[in-house]
């Protein structure tokens, strides 16, 4: 087993600086906008991390905290249908032209048809599935080169303020489940803001950027956390089952034994019934350990701070198109104590990132050929204001919709740049 003290999907630095630079690009397609919001259709309480897939194409998105969601669509599909799609609840599809007028859409809350007496008595042990999940990337996975356009969002806040925004549309050039080469990612567009009065002359990064959302793809990157060897350190239960999209739904916890005392994961695995497939996962990080805890994620700070996490929760979503699975959608979620030495208080800071895949294509050439694009997974996304003053900037990209507290930040940005 690797090292896990030092090994994890995500670090951050620790600085008194940043650096500037950008790319741009543009993709000229004509669209129309759809813009909705997915709401339980019993209680209208907003349904985060909901996908909306228009048929016959590979073009996606994900509703926002808010339950909010901005798609932008090709002229050449507008009278194609849109899926919508929530764990444990009924899917549903509209053609695009319904939506248009129907910008609060009601999902059913699904029956679940499964129970825990059926899982124990058709199955093994929870242990069981997982290692068989974990053996089928090879078969339910998409065993082709795959280049997908997918947006990424990463932001800090100093308690409950905003302290830095970044967004890109990359390109991820998704190695064969099947084998063991890693994913390559390459920066097409992006625009960061940092507010330096809110960091107190102390910024955090988080290094890795888009390829720290990329590696909670459990299935093709099991060594950060179901390794062959991390496996017997787990205790795994049955807990109540669930639907999606008209399937039967595994859940199985995870939590490290109680004699371990390193630092591992707990959390819930969302398995199709049938095939095994892993289709989403919800998982956090045990920082009860405080010293290793932080081992696991500084890299670099100044010798009068201590750093320490005080929440890590990761979530990953799957998808799947002609009977293959494929990574769509992961969130990462930060907190962090930092404390000055000889300082009576201390500052609380919170990261997160998401990142979800908008379009993909099957790419049968070589992957990665330009190579002047390509961001390596140590990167930190540099600063670049530009682009927040242009509210067409992201052109016919789909994003992932901002949630309240981030349009408000972006307008702020905005005033900044008009007064100077």
């Amino acid at each position: 087993m690797k090292n896990i003290t030092y090994y994890t999907i995500v670090y951050i630095t620790v600085l008194l600086f940043f650096s500037s630079t950008g790319i741009i690009a543009q993709n000229p397609d004509t669209f129309e906008e759809l813009k909705g919001k997915i709401v339980d259709a019993d209680s209208n309480t907003p349904l985060t991390f909901t996908d909306i897939i228009i048929t016959n194409s590979n073009i996606s998105t994900v509703t926002n905290n808010d339950g909010e969601f901005l798609l932008k669509i090709p002229t050449t599909l507008l009278k194609e249908t849109v899926s919508i799609s929530h764990l444990g609840y009924e899917k549903r599809e509209l053609k695009v032209s319904d939506i248009k007028f129907n910008t609060k859409i009601k999902l059913t809350p699904a029956l679940t048809t499964l129970n825990t007496i059926n899982i124990t008595t058709t199955t093994k042990n929870p242990r069981d599935v997982v290692i068989e999940t974990l053996k089928k990337k090879s078969s339910l996975y998409n065993n082709k080169n795959t280049v997908m356009t997918a947006f990424y969002r990463e932001t800090i806040k100093k308690r409950r303020k905003n302290a830095s925004l970044s967004e890109a549309v990359v390109k991820i050039h998704k190695q064969p489940y099947n084998n063991i080469k890693n994913d390559h990612i390459e920066l097409i567009k992006a625009r960061k803001n940092t507010d330096y009065s809110k960091l107190d002359t102390l910024a955090l990064k988080l290094q890795g950027g888009p390829f720290s959302n990329l590696y909670t793809d459990i299935i093709k990157y099991p060594e950060f956390i179901f390794t062959t060897n991390d496996i017997p350190m787990y205790a795994f239960s049955f807990d109540n089952s669930t639907i999606i999209n008209g399937r039967d739904i595994f859940v199985i916890n995870f939590k490290q034994n109680q004699n371990i005392s390193i630092p591992l994961y707990y959390g819930k695995l969302y398995i199709d019934a049938e095939t095994l497939a892993l289709t989403n996962a919800v998982y956090s990080l045990n920082i009860s350990n405080r010293e290793l805890s932080s081992n696991m994620f500084v890299r670099k700070k100044p010798k009068k701070v201590d750093v320490y996490p005080t929440q890590a929760t990761y979530r990953v979503n799957y998808r799947t198109t002609n009977g293959k699975w494929h990574y769509a959608y992961s969130n990462i979620a930060l907190t962090f104590k930092v404390n000055w030495k000889g300082k009576l208080f201390n500052s609380v800071y919170t990261l997160n990132s998401e990142m979800a895949v908008t379009d993909w294509e099957i790419y049968n050439t070589k992957l990665a050929k330009t190579r002047t694009t390509l961001i390596r997974p140590n990167t930190i996304l540099s600063d670049k204001t530009s682009g927040f003053s242009d509210p067409e900037f992201w052109g016919s990209y789909n994003i992932i919709e901002p949630e309240k507290s981030i349009e408000s930040a972006i307008r702020k940005i905005q005033k900044q740049l008009k007064r100077t």
